[in-house]
């Protein structure tokens, strides 16, 4: 996961350089659908395309017990039979008017995009099988089964590489029983079934927790009936959205896992940040100078060029709808496992007891202000930044305010900051590979 927001900027809109910061002005209309759809539109004339997002409050914390992958599987399936359309003729169907479409389920949220031209009949064409994926899936029950088996395969495949072992560790012993922790195996794969689908959909995707984000070459009346035809048909919904809290481990976790691996996988970090806390600019702009800023950073800096233990070493924080991680993460040597753990646990230790220098603070804002423009330059990366903001329901000044927070940032923020959102003695540990023996003499399994 990546917390990092992109932003506007380019021909999209007019960028202005004020006493040395960047500032985008993004003009984001909002406004209600009749059904109670969230829609944010920003209008863009450069191009006769128009980008297109629907996201649906559907995400993987919602699978049922037993059921872990029946969000990734629903999102899936909307486009593999809907309407009385097989997939053939949806794939087809977009294909001939040059549209894309595509989607996919996270932790939060389920969506669905599209790209297509401004021209009609393309433009009512794409739109119109667009409204009839996301409204009426048939869920063919001979595709599901096709569609499970392939997913079962995946799985089987991923968890032989080291580095899924280590993710899947690392988030169950962050989150315990939280969704969070939760990840698909073969059985709960198995286990799901077209009712199951039916009604995840029926009570998920639903208009009221729907965020429709527009990108592209028309005017603010075309989007408004834009969003009510892509909303209009959508299920009722209504189905509770009840997801405990998330609990942080409360003292230090160490998992340690054999791999015939070369090297050693680690991951160290804790449920830390949730979407639209106060925190996340000075938690921002610290991290770039502890593992965020790539060859500028102290883990990089202590970890790959002072002792050589690692080819990369990164740092991160990924708010969600809950609390979302701190990690870091690297790989290293099997027998330089406990040395490259030592270094990093120093350099945490002493970042989080005297935060960064003055220097290195300064250094942090040029950096991400400078960068600015890299974060803003297509209708995809604005459009994911609109879906961002309607989701998690951040004000719709954020990226235009973006530079000037992290300008603001001081340093007694982020020491503050990082205080209230690492814990040294809480950490979670996993290292997958390594040939180290785990406290008490044996690998943990």
């Amino acid at each position: 996961m990546t917390f990092a927001l992109r932003i506007l900027a380019g021909f999209f809109a007019a960028a202005a350089f004020m006493s040395g910061a960047a500032r985008a002005a993004l003009p984001i209309e909002h406004w209600t659908t009749p059904n109670g759809a969230r829609v944010y539109f920003v209008r863009a004339d450069s191009i006769p395309m128009l980008d297109v997002s629907l996201d649906f409050d559907a995400g993987s914390r919602l699978d049922p017990a037993g059921r872990a992958g029946l969000a990734s599987v629903a999102n899936a399936m909307l486009a593999r039979g809907a309407g009385g359309l097989d997939e053939s003729a949806i794939s087809e169907g977009f294909a001939r008017i040059g549209a894309q479409r595509g989607g996919g389920a996270g932790d939060d949220r389920a969506s669905v995009t599209l790209r297509t031209l401004t021209s009609e009949p393309e433009l009512d064409e794409a739109l119109s099988l667009l409204a009839r994926v996301v409204a009426h899936p048939d869920f063919p029950a001979a595709v599901l089964a096709r569609e499970k088996e392939r997913a079962i395969q995946a799985i089987r495949e991923s968890e032989t590489k080291p580095e899924t072992i280590a993710q899947r560790a690392f988030d169950r012993a962050m989150y315990g029983n939280h969704p969070y922790g939760a990840h698909a195996t073969p059985e709960s794969v198995a286990a799901i079934t077209r009712d199951d689908l039916v009604a995840f959909h029926r009570g998920y995707y639903d208009a009221r927790s729907a965020v429709v984000s527009m990108i592209g070459a028309i005017s603010r009346e075309r989007a408004q009936a834009i969003a009510e035809q892509l909303t209009r048909d959508l299920p009722a919904g209504g189905a509770a959205r009840v997801v405990g809290p998330v609990v942080p481990p409360q003292q230090a976790i160490e998992r340690r896992i054999e791999h015939p691996s070369t090297q050693s996988h680690i991951l160290i970090g804790q449920p830390s940040i949730a979407r639209g806390d106060p925190d996340f600019f000075p938690l921002l702009v610290g991290n770039y100078v502890l593992g965020g800023g790539g060859f500028v950073s102290r883990l990089y800096e202590e970890v790959r060029e002072k002792r050589g233990l690692a080819y990369s070493v990164y740092s991160y924080f990924a708010p969600m709808l809950q609390q979302g991680p701190f990690t870091i993460g690297l790989q290293t040597q099997r027998d330089q496992t406990a040395v490259a753990l030592g270094v990093v646990r120093e350099t945490l230790a002493r970042f989080l007891r005297d935060g960064p220098t003055e220097a290195e603070l300064a250094a942090a804002k040029a950096n991400l202000v400078g960068g600015f423009a890299l974060r803003i330059d297509s209708n995809r990366k604005i459009l994911d930044n609109l879906a961002v903001i309607g989701f998690y329901r951040l004000p719709l000044d954020y990226l235009d305010r973006w530079t000037a927070r992290v300008e603001q940032v001081t340093l007694d923020e982020v020491r503050a900051a990082f205080a209230r959102h690492v814990r040294a003695d809480a950490l979670v540990t996993v290292v997958v590979g390594n040939g180290d023996a785990a406290p008490g003499g044996r690998a943990a399994r």
